[in-house]
C-alpha cells in the first residue's frame, strides 16, 4: 500500500483532558478516508494536528513523507483544509475570493485557473456576484474550490456537508468522489454515517481518544454479529446445484444475499460494546 498519511501513537491533551490517547492509522494515496466519531471524540483535533494548526503531545504523523511537526512548512505545501464553516469573504465576489487565494499561492495563468474552477464547481453564472448572495451549497462549493487552488495532494474536509440540504449534500458527495478519481486524497470527518458509507474507501471509528475499529465499510459490517441472510425464493436453473439442500425441502432459491447492517448500526454497536467492556473492568 502506498501511504500518503501515516499516524502512529498520536496523543493530545488539553489541561487534564486527554482528547487523543493513542491514535494509529494509514491512508492510501488517492483514497477517501472517513474518520467517524461522536461530538467531542477528537475528530477536529486530529485534523488540526495533521494540518499543522495544533501541536501533538506525543506520537508522530507524516504526510507526503514529511513530519507534521518538524517539517510543517513542507506539509502545508501538499495539503489543504476546508473546515466546518465556509471560510469565504462575503463582501467579495466568488471570482475575487478565488483570485486572492491564487495570488497568495503564486499560481501562474491565474485568470484561466480561476475560470476553470468556477466552471468545475458550477459557479460561473454567480462568479461576479457578492458571496453574501450565495446559498449555503454555493458557499461550500466556493470554499472547496479555494482549497483546491494549487492542486493539493491531500484535502481535509471537516464536516463538509454540515448545514446543507439533502440535494446539496448529494451534489457534494459527487464532487468529493470526482476529486478522489482525479487523484486527490480525501480525509473526511463526518457525523453523517450514510455519508461515510457512500463515499469512503476506508472508515475509522474514533472513540474516547482511540481508534476502536477500522476497515472498509463492508469489512466493518461483516464483523457485526447476528447479520443473517436474505434469500430470494424463485425459480432458476442455476440454483439447483448451488442450493441442493433447500431444493430437497421443496424450496428453490436463485439468490442468497448477505444481510449486512447499515454503517450507522455498526457505529452504534461499536460504541456500545466499548462502553460495556469498560464497565466490566
Amino acid at each position: 500500500m502506498s501511504s500518503i498519511i501515516s499516524v502512529k501513537g498520536l496523543q493530545k491533551s488539553f489541561k487534564n483532558v486527554e482528547v487523543l490517547k493513542d491514535v494509529n492509522f494509514e491512508i492510501e494515496k488517492g483514497s477517501i478516508f472517513a474518520l467517524l466519531g461522536s461530538n467531542g471524540a477528537g475528530k477536529t483535533t486530529a485534523v488540526k494536528i495533521l494540518s499543522t494548526l495544533l501541536l501533538p503531545n506525543g506520537g508522530d504523523a507524516k504526510i507526503c513523507g514529511h513530519d507534521v511537526v518538524k517539517q510543517a512548512g513542507l506539509v502545508r505545501g501538499c495539503i489543504s483544509l476546508t473546515g466546518q464553516f465556509a471560510a469565504v469573504d462575503e463582501v467579495l465576489t466568488g471570482r475575487e475570493n478565488l483570485k486572492i487565494i491564487g495570488q497568495l499561492k503564486r499560481i501562474t495563468n491565474l485568470k484561466q485557473k480561476v475560470n476553470e474552477w468556477l466552471e468545475t464547481f458550477d459557479l460561473t453564472d454567480a462568479a461576479d456576484r457578492p458571496v453574501s448572495t450565495y446559498s449555503g451549497g454555493m458557499r461550500r462549493r466556493l470554499d472547496i474550490a479555494m482549497s483546491l487552488m494549487g492542486k493539493p495532494q491531500v484535502l481535509f474536509l471537516d464536516e463538509p456537508t454540515t448545514g446543507l440540504d439533502p440535494q446539496n449534500r448529494i451534489a457534494m458527495w459527487e464532487l468529493v468522489k470526482g476529486l478522489a478519481e482525479d487523484g486527490t486524497t480525501i480525509f473526511l470527518t463526518t457525523q453523517y454515517l450514510e455519508e461515510a458509507e457512500h463515499l469512503a474507501d476506508r472508515v475509522a471509528v474514533l472513540h474516547e481518544g482511540k481508534i476502536i475499529a477500522e476497515g472498509t465499510p463492508s469489512e466493518l459490517k461483516e464483523g457485526m454479529p447476528k447479520r443473517g441472510a436474505k434469500i430470494d425464493f424463485s425459480c432458476g436453473e442455476d440454483a439447483e446445484k448451488a442450493l441442493k439442500i433447500l431444493q430437497e425441502n421443496g424450496m428453490v432459491a436463485c439468490n442468497v444475499e448477505q444481510n449486512l447492517p447499515p454503517l450507522e448500526d455498526v457505529f452504534l454497536t461499536l460504541i456500545g460494546e466499548k462502553k460495556e467492556d469498560e464497565s466490566d473492568e
